[in-house]
Protein backbone atom coordinates (compact mmCIF):
# COMPACT_ATOMS: atom_id res chain seq x y z
CA UNK A 1 0.00 0.00 0.00
CA UNK A 2 0.97 3.64 -0.42
CA UNK A 3 3.04 5.04 2.44
CA UNK A 4 1.08 8.08 3.72
CA UNK A 5 4.31 9.61 5.06
CA UNK A 6 5.84 9.95 1.58
CA UNK A 7 4.64 12.71 -0.75
CA UNK A 8 3.41 11.62 -4.15
CA UNK A 9 4.85 13.05 -7.31
CA UNK A 10 2.32 12.03 -9.98
CA UNK A 11 -1.02 10.26 -9.57
CA UNK A 12 -2.53 9.03 -12.84
CA UNK A 13 -6.21 8.07 -12.89
CA UNK A 14 -7.68 5.93 -15.65
CA UNK A 15 -8.97 2.59 -16.83
CA UNK A 16 -6.37 -0.10 -17.57
CA UNK A 17 -7.74 -2.85 -19.78
CA UNK A 18 -6.72 -6.14 -21.28
CA UNK A 19 -5.64 -5.64 -24.88
CA UNK A 20 -6.02 -8.04 -27.81
CA UNK A 21 -3.73 -7.36 -30.74
CA UNK A 22 -3.09 -9.31 -33.93
CA UNK A 23 0.12 -11.35 -33.89
CA UNK A 24 1.74 -13.66 -36.44
CA UNK A 25 -0.06 -16.58 -38.09
CA UNK A 26 -3.51 -15.24 -37.27
CA UNK A 27 -2.94 -15.42 -33.52
CA UNK A 28 -3.90 -12.76 -30.99
CA UNK A 29 -1.53 -11.35 -28.38
CA UNK A 30 -2.84 -10.48 -24.91
CA UNK A 31 -1.38 -7.46 -23.15
CA UNK A 32 -2.58 -4.54 -21.03
CA UNK A 33 -3.22 -1.00 -22.17
CA UNK A 34 -5.06 2.23 -21.58
CA UNK A 35 -4.04 5.84 -22.09
CA UNK A 36 -3.42 6.80 -18.45
CA UNK A 37 -1.67 3.48 -17.81
CA UNK A 38 0.62 3.94 -20.81
CA UNK A 39 1.63 7.42 -19.68
CA UNK A 40 2.13 6.21 -16.10
CA UNK A 41 4.46 3.41 -17.20
CA UNK A 42 6.56 5.76 -19.31
CA UNK A 43 6.71 8.26 -16.45
CA UNK A 44 7.96 5.52 -14.14
CA UNK A 45 10.56 4.44 -16.69
CA UNK A 46 11.74 8.04 -16.90
CA UNK A 47 12.32 8.15 -13.16
CA UNK A 48 9.15 9.93 -12.05
CA UNK A 49 7.54 8.47 -8.92
CA UNK A 50 4.09 7.59 -10.23
CA UNK A 51 0.97 6.05 -8.74
CA UNK A 52 -1.90 4.59 -10.73
CA UNK A 53 -5.31 5.14 -9.13
CA UNK A 54 -7.88 2.75 -10.55
CA UNK A 55 -9.87 -0.40 -9.81
CA UNK A 56 -9.23 -3.93 -11.04
CA UNK A 57 -10.77 -7.29 -10.20
CA UNK A 58 -9.67 -10.06 -7.87
CA UNK A 59 -8.85 -12.33 -10.80
CA UNK A 60 -5.56 -13.78 -12.10
CA UNK A 61 -5.39 -11.31 -15.00
CA UNK A 62 -5.61 -8.38 -12.59
CA UNK A 63 -2.93 -9.98 -10.41
CA UNK A 64 -0.63 -10.35 -13.41
CA UNK A 65 -1.17 -6.77 -14.55
CA UNK A 66 -0.31 -5.38 -11.12
CA UNK A 67 2.80 -7.58 -10.93
CA UNK A 68 3.94 -6.36 -14.36
CA UNK A 69 3.40 -2.71 -13.43
CA UNK A 70 5.24 -3.11 -10.15
CA UNK A 71 8.13 -4.57 -12.13
CA UNK A 72 8.03 -1.43 -14.29
CA UNK A 73 8.48 0.72 -11.19
CA UNK A 74 4.88 1.90 -11.07
CA UNK A 75 3.48 2.26 -7.55
CA UNK A 76 0.35 0.11 -7.20
CA UNK A 77 -0.65 1.26 -3.73
CA UNK A 78 -3.70 3.18 -4.99
CA UNK A 79 -5.10 0.33 -7.10
CA UNK A 80 -8.34 -0.94 -5.57
CA UNK A 81 -9.84 -4.40 -6.16
CA UNK A 82 -13.49 -5.05 -7.00
CA UNK A 83 -14.83 -8.36 -5.65
CA UNK A 84 -17.05 -9.25 -8.62
CA UNK A 85 -15.98 -7.20 -11.65
CA UNK A 86 -13.13 -7.80 -14.11
CA UNK A 87 -10.87 -5.53 -16.16
CA UNK A 88 -12.30 -4.22 -19.42
CA UNK A 89 -11.15 -5.64 -22.75
CA UNK A 90 -10.40 -4.05 -26.11
CA UNK A 91 -9.07 -5.19 -29.47
CA UNK A 92 -7.00 -3.16 -31.93
CA UNK A 93 -6.92 -3.43 -35.70
CA UNK A 94 -4.13 -1.48 -37.42
CA UNK A 95 -4.24 -0.51 -41.11
CA UNK A 96 -1.37 -0.23 -43.59
CA UNK A 97 -0.63 3.35 -42.48
CA UNK A 98 -0.30 2.37 -38.84
CA UNK A 99 -3.64 3.94 -37.90
CA UNK A 100 -5.85 2.08 -35.45
CA UNK A 101 -9.45 1.07 -34.87
CA UNK A 102 -10.55 0.07 -31.38
CA UNK A 103 -13.27 -2.37 -30.35
CA UNK A 104 -14.31 -2.35 -26.68
CA UNK A 105 -15.92 -4.73 -24.16
CA UNK A 106 -15.83 -2.57 -21.04
CA UNK A 107 -19.37 -1.78 -19.89
CA UNK A 108 -19.01 -3.75 -16.63
CA UNK A 109 -15.32 -3.17 -15.95
CA UNK A 110 -14.01 -2.81 -12.42
CA UNK A 111 -12.63 0.68 -13.13
CA UNK A 112 -16.10 1.99 -13.92
CA UNK A 113 -17.19 1.05 -10.40
CA UNK A 114 -14.24 2.82 -8.76
CA UNK A 115 -16.46 5.18 -6.78
CA UNK A 116 -18.52 2.29 -5.37
CA UNK A 117 -15.60 0.74 -3.50
CA UNK A 118 -15.01 1.29 0.24
CA UNK A 119 -11.37 2.29 -0.20
CA UNK A 120 -12.00 5.01 -2.75
CA UNK A 121 -12.38 7.89 -0.29
CA UNK A 122 -8.98 7.15 1.25
CA UNK A 123 -7.36 6.79 -2.18
CA UNK A 124 -8.77 10.14 -3.31
CA UNK A 125 -7.56 11.77 -0.09
CA UNK A 126 -4.06 10.49 -0.84
CA UNK A 127 -4.31 11.71 -4.44
CA UNK A 128 -5.04 15.22 -3.20
CA UNK A 129 -1.45 15.43 -1.95
CA UNK A 130 0.08 14.71 -5.36
CA UNK A 131 2.46 17.17 -6.96
CA UNK A 132 0.70 16.39 -10.24
CA UNK A 133 -2.63 14.77 -11.05
CA UNK A 134 -2.79 13.22 -14.52
CA UNK A 135 -6.05 12.25 -16.20
CA UNK A 136 -7.68 12.27 -19.60
CA UNK A 137 -10.94 12.69 -21.43
CA UNK A 138 -11.19 8.91 -21.54
CA UNK A 139 -10.96 8.88 -17.75
CA UNK A 140 -13.87 11.33 -17.57
CA UNK A 141 -15.90 9.42 -20.16
CA UNK A 142 -16.09 6.12 -18.26
CA UNK A 143 -18.03 7.69 -15.38
CA UNK A 144 -21.54 9.09 -15.10
CA UNK A 145 -22.15 12.78 -14.38
CA UNK A 146 -21.97 12.49 -10.57
CA UNK A 147 -18.70 10.54 -10.46
CA UNK A 148 -17.27 12.72 -13.22
CA UNK A 149 -18.02 15.74 -11.03
CA UNK A 150 -16.16 14.04 -8.18
CA UNK A 151 -13.08 13.68 -10.38
CA UNK A 152 -13.24 17.32 -11.39
CA UNK A 153 -13.63 18.28 -7.72
CA UNK A 154 -10.51 16.22 -6.97
CA UNK A 155 -8.62 18.26 -9.54
CA UNK A 156 -9.79 21.38 -7.74
CA UNK A 157 -8.54 20.09 -4.39
CA UNK A 158 -5.16 19.20 -5.88
CA UNK A 159 -4.82 22.76 -7.18
CA UNK A 160 -6.01 24.23 -3.87
CA UNK A 161 -3.26 22.32 -2.04
CA UNK A 162 -0.56 23.62 -4.36
CA UNK A 163 -0.47 20.74 -6.84
CA UNK A 164 -0.87 20.83 -10.61
CA UNK A 165 -3.13 19.03 -13.09
CA UNK A 166 -2.16 17.59 -16.48
CA UNK A 167 -5.02 16.69 -18.82
CA UNK A 168 -5.09 15.02 -22.23
CA UNK A 169 -8.60 15.46 -23.73
CA UNK A 170 -8.07 12.29 -25.81
CA UNK A 171 -11.57 12.54 -27.28
CA UNK A 172 -13.09 9.21 -28.36
CA UNK A 173 -16.65 9.62 -29.72
CA UNK A 174 -17.68 6.12 -28.62
CA UNK A 175 -17.12 7.07 -24.99
CA UNK A 176 -19.65 9.90 -24.98
CA UNK A 177 -23.41 9.99 -25.54
CA UNK A 178 -22.94 13.04 -27.79
CA UNK A 179 -20.16 15.53 -28.57
CA UNK A 180 -21.82 18.22 -26.46
CA UNK A 181 -21.35 16.04 -23.36
CA UNK A 182 -17.60 15.87 -23.97
CA UNK A 183 -17.33 19.58 -24.69
CA UNK A 184 -19.18 20.36 -21.46
CA UNK A 185 -16.96 18.04 -19.40
CA UNK A 186 -13.78 19.48 -20.90
CA UNK A 187 -14.96 23.03 -20.27
CA UNK A 188 -15.67 22.11 -16.64
CA UNK A 189 -12.22 20.73 -15.91
CA UNK A 190 -10.21 23.08 -18.13
CA UNK A 191 -9.99 26.02 -15.67
CA UNK A 192 -8.29 23.64 -13.22
CA UNK A 193 -5.77 22.33 -15.75
CA UNK A 194 -2.17 23.47 -15.48
CA UNK A 195 -0.89 21.55 -18.51
CA UNK A 196 -3.25 20.68 -21.38
CA UNK A 197 -2.06 18.04 -23.86
CA UNK A 198 -4.61 17.89 -26.71
CA UNK A 199 -4.09 16.26 -30.12
CA UNK A 200 -4.96 18.01 -33.37
CA UNK A 201 -7.05 15.14 -34.78
CA UNK A 202 -9.16 14.91 -31.63
CA UNK A 203 -9.67 18.67 -31.51
CA UNK A 204 -10.74 18.75 -35.16
CA UNK A 205 -13.17 15.90 -34.52
CA UNK A 206 -14.77 17.55 -31.49
CA UNK A 207 -14.62 21.26 -32.34
CA UNK A 208 -14.37 21.24 -36.13
CA UNK A 209 -11.31 21.75 -38.33
CA UNK A 210 -9.39 24.84 -37.26
CA UNK A 211 -5.81 26.05 -37.41
CA UNK A 212 -3.61 24.39 -34.77
CA UNK A 213 -2.99 27.69 -33.02
CA UNK A 214 -6.76 28.27 -32.79
CA UNK A 215 -7.22 24.95 -30.98
CA UNK A 216 -4.35 25.79 -28.63
CA UNK A 217 -5.75 29.26 -28.00
CA UNK A 218 -9.09 27.76 -26.95
CA UNK A 219 -7.39 25.83 -24.14
CA UNK A 220 -5.38 28.86 -23.08
CA UNK A 221 -8.58 30.89 -23.00
CA UNK A 222 -10.05 28.27 -20.66
CA UNK A 223 -7.31 29.26 -18.22
CA UNK A 224 -4.65 26.59 -18.84
CA UNK A 225 -1.19 27.95 -18.07
CA UNK A 226 0.54 25.70 -20.61
CA UNK A 227 -0.93 24.07 -23.73
CA UNK A 228 0.94 21.52 -25.83
CA UNK A 229 -0.93 20.61 -29.00
CA UNK A 230 0.34 17.36 -30.50
CA UNK A 231 0.30 17.51 -34.31
CA UNK A 232 1.48 14.04 -35.34
CA UNK A 233 4.04 14.13 -38.14
CA UNK A 234 4.25 17.93 -37.77
CA UNK A 235 5.56 17.74 -34.21
CA UNK A 236 3.80 19.94 -31.68
CA UNK A 237 3.23 23.52 -30.67
CA UNK A 238 3.42 25.02 -27.20
CA UNK A 239 1.38 27.99 -26.04
CA UNK A 240 1.99 29.47 -22.59
CA UNK A 241 0.35 32.38 -20.84
CA UNK A 242 1.73 35.73 -22.03
CA UNK A 243 4.31 34.05 -24.29
CA UNK A 244 4.49 33.70 -28.08
CA UNK A 245 3.60 30.45 -29.82
CA UNK A 246 6.44 27.91 -29.88
CA UNK A 247 6.67 25.47 -32.80
CA UNK A 248 8.50 22.19 -32.08
CA UNK A 249 9.15 20.09 -35.21
CA UNK A 250 9.66 16.33 -35.04
CA UNK A 251 13.18 14.94 -34.92
CA UNK A 252 12.92 13.50 -38.45
CA UNK A 253 10.25 12.15 -40.82
CA UNK A 254 9.18 8.68 -39.70
CA UNK A 255 7.09 6.01 -41.41
CA UNK A 256 4.84 4.70 -38.61
CA UNK A 257 4.31 1.01 -38.06
CA UNK A 258 1.74 1.47 -35.28
CA UNK A 259 0.66 4.79 -33.77
CA UNK A 260 -0.73 3.22 -30.58
CA UNK A 261 0.66 5.00 -27.53
CA UNK A 262 2.32 7.84 -29.45
CA UNK A 263 0.45 10.58 -27.63
CA UNK A 264 0.66 8.81 -24.27
CA UNK A 265 4.44 8.45 -24.52
CA UNK A 266 4.82 12.06 -25.66
CA UNK A 267 2.83 13.21 -22.63
CA UNK A 268 5.09 11.26 -20.29
CA UNK A 269 8.34 12.52 -21.78
CA UNK A 270 7.10 16.11 -21.88
CA UNK A 271 5.85 16.06 -18.29
CA UNK A 272 8.97 14.28 -17.04
CA UNK A 273 11.10 16.88 -18.78
CA UNK A 274 9.19 19.77 -17.26
CA UNK A 275 9.38 18.15 -13.81
CA UNK A 276 13.16 17.94 -14.31
CA UNK A 277 13.29 21.65 -15.05
CA UNK A 278 13.63 21.52 -18.83
CA UNK A 279 12.29 24.32 -20.97
CA UNK A 280 9.12 23.66 -23.00
CA UNK A 281 11.23 23.40 -26.17
CA UNK A 282 13.57 20.79 -24.70
CA UNK A 283 10.72 18.85 -23.08
CA UNK A 284 8.85 18.84 -26.41
CA UNK A 285 11.95 17.56 -28.20
CA UNK A 286 12.10 14.63 -25.77
CA UNK A 287 8.38 14.02 -26.27
CA UNK A 288 8.75 14.00 -30.05
CA UNK A 289 11.75 11.69 -29.84
CA UNK A 290 10.08 9.12 -27.60
CA UNK A 291 6.83 9.15 -29.59
CA UNK A 292 8.84 8.75 -32.80
CA UNK A 293 10.42 5.58 -31.44
CA UNK A 294 7.13 4.22 -30.10
CA UNK A 295 5.40 4.41 -33.50
CA UNK A 296 8.14 2.27 -35.05
CA UNK A 297 7.14 -0.67 -32.84
CA UNK A 298 3.92 -2.57 -32.34
CA UNK A 299 1.97 -1.81 -29.19
CA UNK A 300 1.80 1.16 -26.86
CA UNK A 301 4.64 0.12 -24.55
CA UNK A 302 8.15 -0.21 -25.95
CA UNK A 303 10.26 -3.23 -25.07
CA UNK A 304 12.64 -2.07 -22.38
CA UNK A 305 15.61 -2.93 -24.59
CA UNK A 306 14.69 -0.16 -27.04
CA UNK A 307 13.52 2.40 -24.48
CA UNK A 308 15.72 5.47 -25.04
CA UNK A 309 17.68 6.99 -22.18
CA UNK A 310 16.39 10.56 -22.34
CA UNK A 311 18.63 13.20 -20.80
CA UNK A 312 16.10 14.92 -18.57
CA UNK A 313 18.54 16.92 -16.45
CA UNK A 314 19.00 20.59 -17.20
Amino acid sequence: MADPARPLQVVAIGEPMLELRAADAGLMRLAAGGDALNTAIYLARLGVRTHLLTALGEDPYSDEMIADWTDEGLDSGLILRHPTRLPGLYAIRTDARGERRFFYWRGQSAARALFDLPGTADALARAETADWLYLSGITLSIFGPDDRARLIALAGRVRAKGGAVAFDPNYRPAGWAKPEEARSAFAAIAPLVTLALPTIEDEDRLFGPLLPEEHAERWRNYGCAEVVLKCGADGCLVLRKDEPLLLCPPVAPIEPLDTTGAGDSFNAAYLAGRLAGLSPAHAAAHGNRLAGIVIQHRGAILPRAVMPALELSR
